[in-house]
């Protein structure tokens, strides 16, 4: 079942790159108390993730939380080595969260997983947007596969 608005964001751990190394990190953790856009992406290092999705985030960063969002985040079913080879290779710095759900334990929580199996890469997370306020969903924007029009900064934006 996919997870929609009114929902409460489900509780499990994921992982993000510290300065001391990878370090688990809780959904309670990120979301309780904030306003939070968490967007996801099928993979880091990936085309249109690389050069579309997650720079619209960093470049828009300080418009988005000039909305009143606390933390912007971005998830991928990758582990938190990638995430942060990708945030370093990408200059996220600490505008962007870069969460891993490595077994995609939050992404089958939330219904959001793409089966990419064929193609070989596995599970991964579908392409959305959505902000969540004190841990529930108060937006989902989620893409048709392979595309890429609701679930930027910029539809982001206009939503807050």
């Amino acid at each position: 079942m996919t997870i929609k608005l009114g929902d409460k964001v489900p509780e499990v751990s994921l992982a993000h790159m510290t300065k001391d190394g990878p370090a688990p990190i809780s959904t309670s953790d990120i979301f309780k108390g904030k306003k939070v856009v968490l967007f996801a992406l099928p993979g880091a290092f990936t085309p249109t993730c690389s050069a579309k999705h997650l720079p619209g985030f960093v470049e828009k960063a300080d418009q988005i939380k000039a909305k009143g969002v606390d933390t912007i985040a971005c998830l991928s079913v990758n582990d938190p080595f990638v995430m942060g080879a990708w945030g370093k290779d990408q200059s996220v710095g600490e505008k962007v969260l870069m969460l891993a759900d490595g077994s995609a334990e939050l992404t089958k929580a939330m219904g959001l997983e793409l089966d990419l199996t064929p193609r070989g890469f596995g599970v991964r997370s579908d392409r959305y947007a959505m902000i969540v306020d004190d841990g529930v969903v108060s937006m989902l924007n989620r893409e048709e596969p392979g595309a890429f029009e609701v679930s930027g900064a910029d539809a982001v934006l206009k939503a807050l």
